[in-house]
């Protein structure tokens, strides 16, 4: 059984499409700022005044480490693009070249392109690993392995499918059915409980996919919910952008779809395990009567999700009329996304009380393999 498992997750990497081919010509380097000195540049098109940061940059990484660079840095009074420099910052620097033969740095245009900060994100990372196995002892090794496994399923399997011109919504689907297997198994064990969770939040999941589809196409939405979407569609702009609206949905959905499933088998299990005269129809009542208290918290939490994610958004509701807002291209994705995710959970209840009451009942031999055993 244990081998099922690292089987399944490797003909999920092997077999799946590779990424597209990366068309950056050259990577990018990290550099660090030096010094900085500030100059007041005048826009002679729009005429008003910008401030320019001209930054001595040290190369940290690549051919030409240890080269010192002056960088242009503007301005313009607008935070969502300005990047404000400090010496003693780390930077990505995008490199081009200014002619096919590169010799030296000289040959060599650099700018900023972003602060670097992927140290904090390290920090972030290790501090949530150390908890999660400090606290979870083996269970945690076993969801630290899923979430990786789910990492590499999104990363390896879904971006190169649709990519590819698989269709979103079918790839998503799959995705979401792997990493539901990989994940309760894992942390589950091989049985019955298991099984039933498995069942119940793919075809959960499956709903989603239907109802995020004609949800879509009910609303007019165009997939183009932000200024990545605008990104991608320079980038290719033959992708079926409403499916991957349908597939964000599907996929946004999966971690909380996986938890009532769990959360019901589980409970019917342990019911199982207490009382084992309790028949199918009183089993399937008594998860009914839990997942009551689960829809509650699951579906809050999945809204809640949303409007944090979303919080600007929310804001500007307050200086334009609630009809343009509510209809408002970006507004009516956030509201189905987290509307279509709660429905699939509130689906997700019956189906997986009703499929745990009659495996658990049922299971004639009751051979389980527990990771944790």
């Amino acid at each position: 059984m244990k081998k099922f498992i690292i089987g399944l997750f490797s003909i999920c990497l092997f077999a799946c499409p590779t990424f597209a081919e990366n068309n950056a010509e050259l990577p990018s380097e990290t550099g660090i700022v030096e010094s900085i000195q500030y100059e007041d540049v005048q826009n002679i098109e729009q005429g008003d005044n910008n401030v320019k940061q001209v930054a001595l940059v040290k190369v940290l990484s690549g051919k030409f480490k240890g080269t010192e660079r002056l960088i242009d840095n503007m301005l313009t009074g607008n935070p969502a693009y300005d990047i404000n420099l400090n010496k003693g910052d780390k930077v990505i620097l995008h490199v081009e070249k200014k002619s096919d033969e590169v010799i030296d740095a000289d040959d060599l245009d650099f700018f900023i392109a972003d602060i670097k900060r992927d140290n904090a994100l390290m920090f972030v990372s290790g501090l949530f690993v150390i908890l999660l196995l400090l606290i979870g002892r083996k269970k945690g090794i076993y969801s630290l392995v899923s979430i990786i496994a789910t990492v590499a399923l999104i990363f390896f399997m879904l971006m190169p499918m649709i990519l590819s011109g698989f269709c979103p919504i079918a790839s998503a689907v799959l995705v979401g059915i792997l990493s539901t297997i990989i994940t309760i198994y894992l942390v589950g064990g091989f049985n019955s409980k298991s099984s039933s969770a498995i069942i119940g939040t793919s075809l959960s999941l499956i709903f989603a996919g239907g109802l995020s589809l004609f949800t879509i196409y009910l609303a007019h939405l165009t997939g183009f919910a932000g200024e990545e979407s605008m990104f991608l569609y320079s980038a290719h702009p033959e992708l079926n952008f409403p499916g991957l609206l349908s597939a964000s949905m599907i996929i946004a959905a999966l971690g909380a779809l996986m938890d009532t499933g769990v959360s019901i088998a589980s409970a019917i299990n342990e019911i199982y395990e207490t009382d084992k005269t309790l028949s199918i129809k009183q089993l399937f009542k008594s998860g009914m009567n839990i997942g009551k208290d689960v829809i509650g918290t699951m579906s809050n939490t999945l809204i809640l999700v949303y409007l944090g994610a979303s919080l600007p958004l929310v804001l500007l509701s307050n200086n334009i009329d609630l009809q343009k807002f509510f209809n408002l291209n970006q507004v009516a994705t956030e509201i189905s996304s987290a509307l279509i995710g709660s429905i699939a959970i509130l689906l997700c209840v019956p189906l997986t009380a009703l499929i745990s009451a009659y495996l658990i009942k049922n299971q004639k031999e009751k051979v389980e393999f527990d990771f944790d055993k």
